[in-house]
């Protein structure tokens, strides 16, 4: 299985807030590819720092945090893929079909697409438009 992890799946995951039970509870058991991009990489990297912003967590544990993801990174926990070539013509095309509708935001739309182009057959995310959209692309969801 080919997994797409988003940002609001791997905060949850490295620093505790309401669905951390949730995404503990949601990592396969069996042998999985975990992906995310590097977008994925700059999000989470300011989830950490808007954390610390808005005093839910410390500079301390933000850096603590940010050093144990990159340690799974460098470890193989994830596998950290560049966008995918053909991220901004599915983003285009999916906005054309979709976003009227679901009102999906830019960066919802390019996670959801690059998701689609790396292959995966599932995606990981609390985020509920991107769950939605997911869904009409025939992901599966954690």
């Amino acid at each position: 299985m080919r997994i797409y992890f988003d940002t609001s799946f791997l905060s949850s995951l490295y620093s505790p807030d309401s669905n951390s039970s949730s995404a503990l509870a949601a990592l396969p058991s069996s042998p999985a590819v975990k992906l995310v991009t590097h977008l994925t990489e700059l999000e989470f990297r300011n989830a950490l720092q808007l954390r610390v912003f808005r005093k839910e967590s410390t500079l301390e544990n933000a850096t603590a945090t940010q050093s144990i993801w990159q340690k799974n990174l460098a470890d193989g926990h994830f596998e950290l893929c560049l966008l995918p070539e053909g991220w901004i013509r599915r983003s285009h095309m999916i906005a054309q079909q979709a976003t009227a509708r679901l009102g999906i935001r830019t960066l919802d739309l390019i996670q959801v697409a690059a998701a689609v182009e790396l292959e995966a057959d599932a995606l990981f995310s609390f985020d509920e438009r991107q769950r939605r959209l997911a869904r009409e692309l025939k992901l599966k969801l954690n």
